[in-house]
């Protein structure tokens, strides 16, 4: 038998890269009013962070702001340190952090553009994944839930090859997680549809929204609110014995 399952993560840490803005900001608001105090991580959105922060600060909810490049890794370490010397503990980590740097054919795309693809998407998370694992595994208990991308599926429409290369770097990465921190340390991974964010205002027209939308069965992109429940229910005991999957919230996009 296995205790009552529930939502519930109070008494728990979960901190979330990318927090201050679109997916990441949706999983700080869930995250945090399921009763977790939240680590806050952020690069250039100084002023969404703060928002951010004073929204959560309104509704009782205790979190740090955190600003790195977690693609430095003595950067990604402090945020780590920064949060347990608040804390003292780490439960949840998110690995959300990440974005399309330009789309550009593999043909086009320059070696530094693949490079910090690779950077921002990847080793980011495994930078910040690294020096976390050992208060994760700590608790007896820790989550992972890596954000990855409906590239995955479509290899980089439209230009976006070197993130999707990325992403799948990524979802390679939650299985060797799933494998090497159980039982003590579950990972698992969500793949967005199409989400109506920043992210596609800045790299998709609206005619291309409008053809993701006619391709999803259920007639509509995805919005954060839902991969951020997704995420909740991944970090929570309610996904007691998930590890190692891959969480498809697309609308129903990939059916065959």
């Amino acid at each position: 038998m296995i205790p009552e399952q529930s939502l519930n993560l109070t008494g728990k840490v979960a901190l979330i890269s990318g927090a201050a803005v679109g997916i990441g900001r949706a999983c700080a608001l869930a995250l945090g009013k399921a009763g977790a105090t939240l680590g806050l991580h952020y690069y250039s959105s100084a002023q969404a962070a703060e928002t951010l922060l004073a929204e959560l600060s309104a509704l009782g909810i205790k979190a740090v702001l955190l600003q790195a490049d977690l693609s430095n890794e003595a950067q990604a370490n402090a945020v780590v340190d920064k949060l347990l010397a608040e804390t003292g503990r780490l439960d949840i980590l998110v690995n959300n952090s990440g974005g399309l740097v330009k789309r550009a054919k593999i043909e086009d795309c320059t070696l530094a553009d693949w490079n910090k693809s690779l950077d921002i998407n990847l080793t980011s998370a495994f930078l910040l994944t690294k020096h976390a694992i050992p208060s994760l595994r700590a608790t007896e208990s820790g989550r992972i839930i890596n954000i990855l991308s409906l590239s995955v599926q479509t290899g980089g429409a439209n230009g976006g090859g070197s993130y999707a290369a990325a992403k799948g770097g990524l979802m390679v990465f939650t299985h060797t997680l799933a494998k090497e921190l159980a039982p003590y340390v579950r990972t698992n991974s969500v793949m967005p549809g199409t989400v109506e964010t920043q992210h596609h205002e800045i790299h998709s027209t609206p005619e291309m929204m409008e053809n993701y939308r006619k391709q999803t069965p259920l007639g509509r992109n995805t919005f954060a609110e839902e991969v951020a429940s997704s995420v909740l229910f991944l970090a929570s005991d309610m996904s007691s014995h998930i590890n190692g999957a891959l969480l498809d919230i697309s609308g129903g996009r990939f059916l065959r």
